[in-house]
């Protein structure tokens, strides 16, 4: 095909560098004559002068009206030289149409949840901007939104080809005929395609029904409404949009006159997490609402999107299933809410969640007011881990099974074979995304057995500490109480008190169990780290396939075959082939097969093989960690309820002698008796001021034992920190 170049005043560009197409107007890359940017221009076709000249200028006049960062920036308007025809001149956009983007094997199944948000965030921005300025589309659809990338790199996603839109304010109603049949409203539908109701009218509203079927396809990679056969088979398309319940957000005829198969959720192989699916899928159903008494608003649109825009992914690692979730948050939102949200996914009630960041409680490092703005941020790398409480089980859900691929036709066909290398592509992507998932999967589970590890021997540390305080604690108390017997021996108190006797109860089963059971959970599991060696032996003999590095692999295999699927493209465009490219075609189709059969085996025999295998021996520890973390818990619950009794029996002994010292003061005062008798009574009082004197060190020695400890766990604090920034700087 030969090449022209074409020029404006201050543009030029070449009649083959085409980046899209439609009936009155062709855009083409081309170049600023003054300093070599390029830019994209816009040209129109004869078709376009038959239009009413109102309606040419009408996109100028929107162009030139809208200014926003997701809208395509209008450059210029210029004539060109040789038909004085005129030309728009924008922005150019490398990073291609959302159409194309979708088309490629890649996004077979939709855009990954990132770059959905994105497209969802920047679609938003755009129509609340056309709408502020009571302005419609009219044509809205992933081929007229364009990818911007930034300096930075960054994505910006922007609305373009305004040749359908006009100024239209809420209320106000049109007549004429614009838009592509698989995103038109139905009553549009009916009118443009079936040529009925020819006196129908429509209003802004249309452009909210096409952004259900864009975000649709943005999500799935498919289009919501597919009759069998698809456009030739209008009549059932119109059926399936206009016949659908509310809430139904596809219809799909999969044969000849079949019946229509109804979803009000999203597909299973969509790339989309169930904590997004959930948010999402009222979102879709709310903007593909046929019934005129259930249709959207713009402002309710705006609002809807806007509460989804302002929740933030919490990525959780569901230790009972060892898979990743992710719950969709607001920003005001609390802890409590986290769990309900956690419990719609996992059917954990809140009670029995354990949910740790690293080595910590969540709960111990935010308060209940805290907003999930203010909670720890997390990433599918380093997620929330999340225990259940009553399941000590591991159980993963079932795989989901690729896509079968046939061989090759032995016959050559450069039109087929371009298409099986398409979805040998697809295909691949798809396996790569399960190899990188498991292994990631792999490695959470890992990370899991050594935070949980981590977290069981602190609390361990810390009850130990406890127990040995209180046991201390105890000592001193029981020399005191036998100090306080012998000081009412001495000085012939009525009331004999036996708090020795008492302590001796109520210490009992503490000193006898409880500190010995937590002093052996403390050694076998603190010191002796007795859960990391069960763990070892468990896993001795596997691989994770996070650091076989089974991803990066997958990488490769499909870069490998994205290359073939080139090639046999390339052979497509050339239709017929010499000799030697026939040869070359079949290897490609040869390594195509290869390589679909090595990422097969590279999913099925290494990563999900040893993806199983470490959930079961994950199980198996499992088990043995929770019955020990039981124990603790257990353990912890004595060691408190002994705590509370002996704080009370400090408030009794501390009333008693109270009591006493009361006593002492009333009835021992200096006597006129003989000298005998009141060396006697010398002999006795200093006995009891001994006794006295003594009570009073052993109570400043707890107070020096509690100020030691503290000034000792300080000192510990310090050196630990020492250490972590010393690991961190080696």
């Amino acid at each position: 095909m030969s090449s022209y170049l074409r020029g404006s005043t201050n543009y030029v560009w070449a009649t083959t560098s085409i980046l899209g197409k439609g009936a009155t107007a062709t855009v083409h890359q081309g170049v600023n004559k003054v300093n070599g940017e390029p830019v994209a221009v816009k040209t129109f076709n004869h078709i376009s002068t038959l239009r009413p000249p109102e309606v040419q200028l009408r996109e100028f006049e929107v162009m030139r009206k809208v200014n926003h960062e997701n809208i395509v920036k209008l450059l210029a308007i210029e004539e060109e030289q040789e038909n004085k025809g005129k030309v728009i001149v924008m922005e150019l956009c490398t990073g291609g149409s959302l159409f194309n983007i979708l088309d490629d094997p890649e996004n077979t199944y939709g855009l990954e949840e990132n770059e959905f948000l994105l497209v969802l965030a920047h679609l938003y921005a755009g129509m609340k901007h056309l709408r502020d300025n009571n302005l419609v589309h009219r044509d809205l659809k992933p081929g007229n939104i364009m990818k911007f990338i930034k300096n930075d790199r960054t994505t910006v996603y922007k609305l373009t080809d305004f040749g359908a839109a006009r100024e239209l304010r809420d209320g106000q109603q049109f007549v004429s005929l614009y838009g592509t049949e698989e995103y038109l409203h139905p009553d549009m539908y009916e009118r443009a395609v079936l040529r009925k109701n020819a006196n129908k009218t429509f209003g802004a509203t249309i452009d909210l029904w096409s952004i259900g079927v864009t975000m649709y396809h943005v999500a799935t990679g498919n289009l919501p409404f597919r009759p069998y056969g698809g456009r030739r088979n209008k009549e059932t398309m119109h059926h399936i949009t206009t016949k659908k319940e509310s809430g139904v957000i596809s219809g799909i005829q999969t044969k000849e006159n079949g019946i229509i198969e109804w979803k009000r959720e999203l597909p299973v192989n969509c790339q989309l997490s169930a904590g997004l699916k959930k948010i999402i899928t009222p979102l879709l159903a709310g903007l593909l609402e046929a019934d005129h008494e259930k249709i959207w608003t713009y402002d309710r649109f705006f609002k809807e999107v806007e509460a989804v825009l302002h929740r933030n992914a919490v990525n959780i690692f569901h230790v009972n299933k060892s898979i990743l979730i992710k719950v969709y948050i607001d920003h005001t939102e609390t802890y409590s809410q986290l769990q309900d949200y956690i419990y719609e996914q996992t059917d954990i009630i809140p009670e029995n969640q354990i949910l740790l960041y690293k080595v910590d409680l969540l709960s111990s490092l935010i308060e209940d007011y805290v907003k999930a703005s203010g909670f720890p941020q997390t990433t599918e790398d380093d997620p929330l881990f999340l225990f259940c409480k009553e399941n000590n089980n591991v159980n993963i859900p079932p795989f989901q099974e690729l896509p079968a691929f046939n061989d090759f036709s032995t016959v050559i066909s450069v039109e087929n074979d371009a298409s099986q290398a398409k979805f040998a592509c697809s295909i691949g992507h798809q396996a790569k995304r399960q190899i990188e998932k498991y292994s990631l999967h792999s490695k959470l589970i890992c990370d899991t057995i050594e935070n949980f590890t981590k977290y069981i021997n602190s609390n361990l540390k810390d009850l130990n500490q406890d127990a040995q305080h209180l046991l201390d604690k105890t000592e001193i108390f029981k020399k005191n109480a036998q100090l306080f017997q012998v000081s009412q021996s001495i000085s012939n108190y009525n009331l004999k008190i036996n708090s020795s006797s008492d302590l001796d109860e109520i210490s009992a089963d503490f000193t006898s169990a409880v500190v010995v059971g937590v002093s052996g959970l403390h050694k076998q599991h603190t010191l002796e780290n007795n859960l990391k060696l069960q763990w070892d032996t468990l896993s001795r003999d596997l691989k994770c396939p996070f650091k076989t590095l089974a991803p990066a692999r997958a990488k490769t295999f499909v870069e490998h075959l994205r290359d073939s699927w080139q090639h046999l493209v390339r052979d497509r465009a050339t239709r017929t082939l010499s000799y030697n490219d026939e040869q070359f075609h079949i290897l490609e189709r040869i390594k195509i097969t290869r390589t679909i059969g090595s990422l097969k085996t590279l999913l099925d025999t290494e990563v999900l093989s040893q993806y199983e295998a470490l959930s079961e021996n994950f199980g198996d520890w499992y088990k043995m960690a929770q019955n020990v973390h039981l124990k603790t818990e257990i353990l912890a619950a004595d060691v408190d309820k002994y705590n509370i009794r002996l704080k009370d029996f400090e408030e009794k002994i501390t009333i008693d002698m109270t009591e006493y010292s009361d006593f002492i003061k009333n009835n021992y005062k200096p006597s006129k008796k003989s000298s005998v008798a009141n060396g006697t009574r010398n002999l006795q009082n200093q006995k009891l001021r001994k006794c006295l004197n003594a009570y009073r060190k052993e109570n400043s020695d707890i107070k020096e034992i509690i100020a030691t400890n503290s000034k000792l766990l300080s000192v510990l604090m310090d050196c630990t920190l020492e250490l972590k920034d010393q690991f961190a700087s080696d």
